[in-house]
């Protein structure tokens, strides 16, 4: 099955761009939808993006429209999430997740996960 690492978390001020890659291995990458969510101290995981397999469509979450842009490179097995002007309220762990099932944005809907990269970010 599938394996995910994430990379490129980090401490930014508010403002800056940071980009979050996952590498992907194990099996068919574009067999799988993809997300990213995140989580807070204290708070719930939340849904960030979603690309389904193969990057046709995509998907984000409120807080993040705008701002995040989530891409896939099939080639290379790797998921990618650029985040512009990010926020104090954008800290947390982020979390790359898999899906057998397309079309799912919130976490009970994916099976397979990395194990997080902190971004934090300074006001």
């Amino acid at each position: 099955q599938l394996q995910l690492v994430e990379s490129g978390g980090g401490l930014v001020q508010a403002g800056d761009s940071l980009r979050l890659s996952c590498a992907a291995s194990g099996d068919t990458f574009t067999k799988y939808a993809m997300g990213w969510f995140r989580q807070a101290p204290g708070k719930e995981r939340e849904f960030v993006a979603y690309v389904s397999g193969g990057g046709v469509s995509t998907h984000y979450g409120d807080s993040v429209k705008g701002r995040f842009i989530v891409s896939s490179e099939n080639a290379k097995n790797m998921l990618y999430l650029q985040m512009n002007i990010l926020k104090p309220e954008d800290t947390a762990v982020y979390y790359c997740a898999a899906a057998r099932r397309w079309g799912s944005f919130t976490s009970a809907g994916y099976e397979l996960w990395g194990r997080g990269t902190q971004v934090t970010v300074s006001s």
